[in-house]
């Protein structure tokens, strides 16, 4: 079996260094220095806010394969920017007795990456928080914080003033625990005997009012209160993850709940465009799945860590001794819905080309 190496993630990251040094619309002659990231969203952006108990006994703390370095996007971005590591804002998780917990929250100062797992746009209850286990879904036994996006950016305000720094590169990508979340939703209206067909369209129109509520915490929140580059990331294809594939309805669903939250996102955000860029992962997403190889990727349809036999099945406790046979570095998923160390990278170096387009890098 090929393992990870973290030798691998730091070429990686040199990699897109040298890739945003030359070509592109923006003027590299003039680069732009920045002080700080601050990054807002969920598991996609999260830098180990629940890296603490059973899962930091595990090993785990990233949802990726945990490779022991820095393997998510907004990790990769903060080395090609130049800025500091990132660090969580809070840690902690709220998890069962079973698990090992609860274990208590921890404010750190100075640390910028509010993004956590289970996170939501507006709702406080994200897969994964404790709440979930009232309602019957022992999901909740792990004790996500979820806090939300809107919440993020509140903290974050409160600890620097009320102000963003004219220095700061702000990164925000939300919405894929709305879309699981609403995806609930259907299937209990659905069993309370609510016709499909009108379930569908509450969780739809539910998705297009998280992209529009996102796009006004962006606007009103971070651009107007002094932020002025903002990279704003939209729902990649999860329909065409593995969570979803031999279920051609349900992934029906799922591409109109996207493609609604992400029209939404978009049409928010349009008259921002001198101080947001928005980067379209949801289209090169799809690409991805249809030609895999133009990307370098090996398998795009099935979990790299070995779910069944883990203790827990998330890619968030999954290591490099936690694989299934043959897996090699260019798979694209480590669980259902989250990306390996190199699908991070292609998302990285997605968002490092359209910086460089604006003239942001």
């Amino acid at each position: 079996m090929n393992k990870f190496h973290p030798s691998w993630v730091a070429a990686a990251a040199t990699a897109l260094l040298v890739a945003c040094s030359g070509g592109g619309e923006g003027d590299q002659s003039a680069r732009v220095e920045y002080g700080k990231m601050v990054t807002f969203g969920d598991s996609l952006s999260d830098v180990g806010s629940y890296n603490v108990g059973v899962i930091a006994s595990m090993g785990g703390g990233r949802y990726s394969i945990n490779t022991g370095d820095k393997v998510n996007w907004t990790e990769l971005l903060a080395t090609t920017v130049g800025v500091d590591a990132l660090c969580p804002a809070e840690t902690g998780l709220n998890s069962a007795p079973e698990l090992g917990g609860p274990v208590a929250t921890v404010d750190h100062a100075g640390c910028y990456s509010y993004a956590q797992g289970g996170a939501r746009v507006t709702n406080p209850i994200g897969p994964g928080n404790a709440a979930l286990l009232a309602l019957g879904d022992p999901s909740g036994a792990l004790g996500q914080l979820t806090k939300p996006v809107v919440e993020q950016i509140g903290r974050h305000l409160a600890a620097v003033g009320g102000s963003f720094a004219a220095d700061d590169l702000v990164t925000v990508m939300a919405g894929g625990n709305d879309l699981f979340m609403q995806l609930a939703a259907f299937e209990a209206m659905v069993g309370a005997g609510m016709p499909v067909d009108q379930a569908s369209e509450a969780v739809v129109t539910a998705m297009g009012q998280a992209g529009a509520e996102l796009a006004a915490y962006v606007t009103t929140q971070i651009v107007a209160n002094g932020a002025t580059h903002v990279v704003v990331v939209n729902v990649p294809d999860a329909a065409n993850a593995p969570a979803f594939l031999g279920s051609p309805d349900t992934q029906a669903l799922v591409t109109a709940m996207l493609t609604t939250y992400n029209g939404q996102l978009a049409a928010g955000l349009a008259a921002s465009s001198d101080k947001v860029l928005l980067v379209d992962a949801y289209t090169v997403s799809q690409d991805q799945a249809v030609h895999p190889t133009q990307y370098g990727l090996s398998d795009v349809t099935h979990p790299a860590c070995d779910l069944e036999h883990m203790p827990l099945a998330t890619s968030l406790a999954c290591t490099v001794d936690t694989l299934v046979a043959g897996v090699t570095e260019t798979w694209q998923y480590a669980d259902t819905v989250h990306p390996t160390p190199y699908g991070y990278k292609l998302l990285a170096q997605l968002v490092t080309a359209e910086m460089s387009k604006k003239g942001w890098l």
